[in-house]
């Protein structure tokens, strides 16, 4: 019988290799200082303030110094801050400013944080093939989503995903009904009620929690006599008469029956409704989404989205990167006879089904 030969490799290869893992493994242990820093404020206090010595921040964020010189450092090191060795100062770039305060980029790292803290229970899916449902999930994961999301729907919801909709901009500026299934915490909601005022606008998320939250939100801003928020499912929302616009954000494909919710949204629209699925960016084949922003949306997709479709009736799976001509496959069988593609960024694609 022939003895199996270890695969020869090439030194090169591995040296390049290794490099890669240590750039990840760098990039892995620095995603804890970022929540440490947006925790604390360090991000906000150095944005716009010009150099500032480690002593000066920590006074300024009322922090210890010999933690925030270690954590500067380390931010340094890592090109999210400047570091002038004469003056021994540092600096928060305009453009990091911009990233880790406005855009709010942060909130990814919270989103990472809940991956780590729920990591036991993802292992133990792999081995009993059981799903791990969105509200099994650490806390961090809701709030980060929200703050991860919101800004781009804040650049890209008004300006250019609904005006791609055929008439659905003109119905809600004279007032339309809307529903937003697997709404969150309601920032899309809230974004459309804000630009819509006549518009009346039902949140659904079957996570209490987000729910809650939502209203909380809502009440602040003076939204309740135009938005309610209801936990139910995206195959039990009411229909409310039929509503003229059906959003799903982000999560079509985190549902465990996506047909299923497909019908339920088919009998919930009026005549001339429109459903609107936003998704991550991704292409049919795996191949084409090996690249950074797949490989982002691939490992969410085996933390978060594939254990909360498992953990669901039917348990369809889509994953993150499931693809246009899957998600078609959905919206059709379902029963809708138009689908399309109406916009897109590089990290989302967004669809457009009519009855």
């Amino acid at each position: 019988m022939a003895t199996a030969t270890a695969p020869a490799f090439d030194p090169a290869k591995l040296d390049a290799f290794m490099g890669k893992a240590v750039t990840d493994l760098g990039a892995a242990l620095h995603a804890a200082l970022i929540v440490i820093g947006d925790k604390l404020g360090l991000f906000k206090a150095m944005a716009g303030a010009g150099p500032m010595t480690s002593a000066e921040l920590a006074a300024k964020t009322k922090t210890t110094e010999r933690y925030v010189r270690e954590w500067l450092n380390a931010n340094a090191a890592s090109g999210y801050i400047t570091y002038n060795a004469a003056t021994k100062t540092y600096e928060l770039p305009p453009e990091q400013a911009m990233a880790l305060t406005a855009i709010d980029l942060p909130g990814a790292f919270h989103i990472v944080s809940a991956c780590f803290k729920d990591e036991p229970k993802i292992t133990q899916a792999f081995r009993t093939g059981d799903g791990v449902g969105w509200h099994e999930h650490d806390a961090n994961l809701f709030f980060g989503t929200e703050r991860f999301f919101r800004p781009n729907y804040e650049q890209n919801l008004l300006s250019s995903w609904l005006p791609a909709l055929d008439g659905v901009t003109d119905k809600l500026a004279k007032g339309a009904s809307v529903a937003d299934v697997g709404c969150g915490h309601g920032s899309s909601t809230i974004l459309m009620a804000k630009a819509f005022p006549k518009s009346r606008i039902a949140g659904f998320d079957y996570h209490s929690g987000s729910i809650e939250y939502a209203r909380h939100v809502a009440g602040r801003d003076g939204l309740l006599d135009q938005i309610s928020f209801e936990v139910a499912s995206a195959k039990s929302y009411p229909a409310n008469g039929g509503y003229d616009l059906v959003t799903f954000f982000d999560c079509l494909h985190d549902m465990g029956d996506p047909i299923g919710a497909a019908k339920h949204v088919l009998s919930t629209l009026g005549p001339d409704g429109t459903w609107m699925i936003v998704e991550p960016f991704a292409g049919d084949m795996p191949e084409q989404n090996h690249n950074p922003v797949g490989r982002i949306f691939y490992s969410a997709s085996t933390m978060l989205c594939t254990p909360a479709s498992l953990a669901q009736e039917v348990g369809a799976a889509l994953g993150a990167q499931a693809g246009e001509e899957r998600i078609k496959d959905v919206v059709k069988t379902a029963g809708f006879k138009r689908f399309r593609r109406a916009a897109q960024t590089p990290f989302n694609l967004v669809y457009e089904a009519r009855p």
